[in-house]
């Protein structure tokens, strides 16, 4: 049972990543997945979630309007498409499943059966 972050690179502010959470040894289509980051010095905190149960999809405050969470389900894999990046964007980024029908956004805390292993996002000129 795995869950793989990748997609993270260097991108100039005003540019575009888009990150994949692929699962291998467990279908991903029963979990909510959740995207979230860890800047260097901060705590961690939530980004997006896409809910198991409707397919509902939920964002931070601070990408609003900017990011994008989907399911490829066929693919067994959720990405995070990050359009208008800024240098305030910069950490590492992690997807999670959960069965919860809690939205981590506001308090991860707790959340995440399973982890990815973190991929990392530079946003800078």
């Amino acid at each position: 049972v795995q869950l793989q972050a990748s997609g993270g690179g260097l991108v100039q502010p005003g540019g575009s990543l888009r990150l994949s959470c692929a699962a291998s040894g467990f279908s991903l289509d029963y979990y909510s997945i959740g995207w979230f980051r860890q800047a260097p010095g901060k705590e961690r905190e939530g980004v997006s979630c896409i809910s198991n149960r409707d397919g509902n999809t939920y964002y931070a405050d601070s990408v609003e309007g900017r990011f994008t969470i989907s399911r490829d389900n066929a693919n067994n894999t959720v990405y995070l498409q990050m359009n208008s990046l800024k240098p305030e964007d910069t950490a590492v980024y992690y997807c999670a499943a959960d069965f919860s029908i809690r939205i981590p956004i506001k308090n991860p805390t707790g959340w995440g059966i399973y982890w990815g292993q973190g991929t990392l996002v530079t946003v800078s000129s």
